[in-house]
């Protein structure tokens, strides 16, 4: 197992980084250190991330060094979380305007655009870590065919609720903004709601799905 990185930020947060590519044993063992490290002291937040956790504490009461020494202690005996999301299905709209970058997946992939809406929605993704903006979903689990770059110009605003495609993952926008994933689809479930408790719909460890409400082609 890959030994990981710790740098500091600041002089009020760690950041460990496993320098390896995104796998769900990985995230789950971030998980089971977040889980842990929440119940050390001095410890004001903690933030999963995509290969990588940040822990933000209290300068003047922590020792840096002996947190740094924790967090490797911890990755080095952590058992990976094994913990199990709730399964959401979230309706998708495919293609047409909801969808307008459908037909460049399909020329990149080789694939029809009916067939890219059969796989998308095959299968079951796993919420690694919500970034970017406040309820943005990064999901493993995409087929690898159906893997494509982000655009080449990002979009100056796109649409709240688009269902896109960047790189080997996929995601929802919960709020309009610049991006430059591939859009396939659009959604209108709230993933953002800071009225509710909590604030996000999606949590690590979920699992979704996508459900074809209709396919424009």
């Amino acid at each position: 197992m890959t030994q990981p990185v710790i740098q500091a930020l600041g002089e009020s947060a760690l950041i460990l980084n496993t320098g390896s590519s995104a796998t769900l044993e990985y995230q789950q063992r971030l998980w089971a250190i977040a889980a842990q490290a929440a119940q050390w002291p001095h410890v004001r937040d903690i933030v999963p991330g995509m290969n990588n956790l940040t822990i933000l504490f209290d300068p003047l009461a922590a020792d840096p060094q002996q947190l740094e020494e924790r967090l490797l202690e911890a990755w080095d005996t952590a058992a990976v979380s094994q913990k199990t999301g709730r399964k959401i299905d979230i309706p998708v709209v495919y293609g047409g305007d909801s969808g307008p970058d459908l037909e460049e997946v399909a020329r990149h992939t080789g694939l029809a655009p009916a067939e890219i809406v059969k796989r998308h929605t095959a299968a079951e993704y796993i919420v690694y870590f919500i970034g970017f903006q406040p309820g943005f979903p990064y999901l493993g689990g995409l087929d690898p065919k159906l893997a494509t770059p982000r655009r080449s110009e990002p979009r100056v605003i796109v649409p709240a609720g688009s269902v896109g495609i960047g790189g080997s993952q996929t995601g929802i926008y919960p709020a309009a903004s610049p991006g430059g994933w591939q859009l396939i689809g659009h959604s209108a479930v709230q993933l953002f709601d800071p009225n509710e408790n909590p604030p996000t719909l999606l949590q690590p460890g979920d699992r979704v799905r996508f459900v074809a409400s209709e396919v424009i082609l």
